[in-house]
């Protein structure tokens, strides 16, 4: 399989809802895999974020920015806060390491699903050294 054919498209929103949050959006399985961050994307080691999994999204969600109207799901100012491609290091149920090529985010990253109770959709997403 050529680098090529392993990279895929990613794309971080923000997102000006009942609160500002980001939206980490990941191609995987010709959807967006999705996360809501509630304060911004990581860009330095150290720094860790919740990152809550949310439904997917269709993949020509990627380019949407714009205004969602009040009384729909997610009102609010959808922008471009960070897009470009990624490289899947490792992808597992619990575990997702990936390469970002962004504009803001560089390097490798890992969703990582944590294992409370209650909490299943919860992960940290922070990026590695």
């Amino acid at each position: 399989m050529k680098a090529k054919e392993l990279q895929k498209i990613f794309v971080i929103q923000k997102h000006q809802a009942s609160h500002l949050h980001y939206d980490l959006r990941l191609e995987m399985n010709n959807v967006l895999r999705s996360w809501a961050l509630p304060k911004n994307p990581p860009e330095r080691v150290g720094v860790k974020r919740l990152a809550i999994e949310v439904e997917d999204h269709p993949l020509e969600y990627a380019s949407f920015e714009g205004t969602i109207p009040e009384g729909e799901y997610g009102a609010g100012k959808v922008s471009l806060w960070d897009h470009g491609i990624y490289d899947p290091i490792k992808v597992t149920s619990n575990k997702i390491i990936i390469n970002f090529k962004g504009e803001k985010l560089i390097g490798n990253y890992c969703l990582l699903r944590t294992r409370f109770e209650g909490k299943e959709k919860n992960w940290l997403f922070y990026k590695m050294k």
